[in-house]
């Protein structure tokens, strides 16, 4: 045995080497490698429509516990798929269900994955850009006579209707049939990414829009 005495810690050195509790829990390079349900890359989406680009946040987080729920303005820092997830939310069926919400959106991206090869977010970026109307009308008194008038979508408007349309053609594909909530999600995100009017409900009701408000300019 070597009559040699080791040094003890000091305490500063043991202080050192403890994680700091009040350091943030991820760092920027954990969060720029999360990858949404673990699978799908979110870093590198493109964005053909520049005025709905700051109105369309795409994180791997798909549920923030409500922490921006009371928070005014806060909806556009939500990721668009939880906001996606939030309106499927919003029917008889699944009203208050997430966890069923989130099901059928992450079997739904498998779905199109298998279809198009492609990232499913980069598709529901797309479909969501393609279904946003830019013209609807308001209506307007004069003297007691209701006049349509046509005007243009604010930016976030146009996000917010994008997803209603989908969650409706969801609703309307499932209502009395046997097709499966995941599969019609797929099939109008992969109709609506290829902007093809007759096989998407979105796309449909975008052109319905667009086509009233001209007829009221």
């Amino acid at each position: 045995m070597s009559g040699e005495e080791t040094e003890a810690p000091s305490e500063e050195d043991v202080a050192a080497e403890e994680p700091d509790p009040d350091a943030p829990a991820s760092s920027e390079a954990a969060n720029e490698n999360a990858k949404l349900f673990g699978v799908w890359d979110v870093t590198e989406i493109a964005y053909e429509d520049p005025s709905t680009k700051r109105y369309m946040t795409v994180t791997p987080i798909a549920h923030t516990m409500g922490r921006h729920a009371s928070k005014q303005f806060k909806k556009s820092e939500i990721s668009l798929v939880e906001r996606l997830i939030n309106r499927l939310m919003q029917t008889e069926e699944n009203t208050g269900k997430k966890q069923q919400a989130t099901r059928i959106v992450r079997d739904a991206f498998d779905i199109v994955h298998d279809r198009t090869e492609e990232n499913p977010v980069q598709i529901l970026v797309s479909a969501v850009e393609n279904a946003a109307p830019r013209e609807e009308t308001v209506r307007l008194k004069y003297g007691g006579i209701s006049v349509p008038k046509a005007v243009d979508v604010a930016p976030q408007r146009r996000v917010d209707q994008a997803l209603l349309f989908i969650s409706d053609a969801v609703a309307s594909a499932t209502y009395k049939s046997t097709t499966a909530a995941a599969e019609a999600l797929a099939n109008e995100l992969v109709a609506a990414a290829d902007y093809d009017v007759e096989g998407s409900y979105s796309i449909s009701q975008k052109e319905e829009r667009e086509r009233v408000a001209a007829a009221a300019r």
